[in-house]
């Protein structure tokens, strides 16, 4: 049973990350550790996320706005150990709470504002804001996503091209993460082997994903991805208030 729900798992896990370009850790992860303990489920979390960015990257390598990706991984890097910072020595409740308010705010602002009708300027300005708070995001919860949608947003980037672009984003910040995982003796048989029961599933999941994106206008793919961002906000808030 504990097999069928890991490849149930990363099943939908892997079809939301394909068909939107981020959120498998939001769904994997927290129902992954029901089945599995906390020290696999999170490397293996990590592990598909690697495995859905190349097959991606792949796939549509010229949809990815490689200059974007280039400037909003720098600037994560050292927005990284700022988040790692909240995580270790912040209140998990504030944190937790300001973080659920953003989301739920920005949401709401996001799918009620009148459409902008020219894009913004892809400055440096824009780029170290999103790529850095993606950083600090990740480090403190391993949610990168928001930021990236703002950005992504912005740029009126097209459902394919965010798509595109979020996954040579996050090749590289999961193929940092296995690294270290690696070096602390994390990645370990039962991560590999649960990592070789779950491919047959994503597999199937990446592909029908892709199909699913390739069928969302902008418009209609940007008011999905605020819907989840605020599912996301909503769940933090009521975690929050379940303390």
């Amino acid at each position: 049973m504990t097999t069928f729900f890991v490849l149930l798992i990363s099943f939908v896990a892997t079809l939301v990350r394909s068909t939107f370009g981020f959120g498998e850790s939001l769904i994997a992860v927290p129902l992954l550790i029901l089945f599995l303990p906390i020290e696999i489920s999170v490397p293996l979390s990590v592990l598909l996320s690697v495995l859905i960015a190349v097959i991606v990257v792949i796939q549509d390598h010229r949809k990815i706005h490689f200059q974007s990706a280039k400037w909003l991984i720098l600037y994560a890097m050292p927005g990284i150990p700022v988040g790692l910072m909240l995580l270790l020595f912040a209140s998990d409740f504030w944190v937790e709470l300001v973080l659920g308010l953003l989301l739920v705010f920005h949401s709401l602002y996001s799918l009620l504002e009148k459409e902008r009708p020219h894009q913004v300027t892809n400055d440096q300005w824009w780029l170290f804001i999103c790529g850095f708070l993606s950083g600090v995001f990740g480090g403190a919860y391993g949610i990168n996503g928001p930021p990236l949608v703002v950005y992504g947003k912005l740029q009126r980037w097209s459902a394919n091209r965010f798509r595109a672009t979020l996954q040579a984003y996050f090749f590289v910040a999961s193929t940092v993460s296995i690294i270290g995982y690696a070096y602390k003796g994390l990645i370990s048989g039962s991560v590999v082997v649960n990592f070789l029961y779950a491919i047959p599933a994503a597999l199937p999941a990446i592909f029908f994903g892709r199909y699913l994106n390739n069928r969302l206008g902008s418009n209609e793919f940007y008011r999905y991805v605020y819907i989840a961002l605020l599912l996301v906000g909503v769940f933090l808030l009521i975690r929050v208030g379940l303390r």
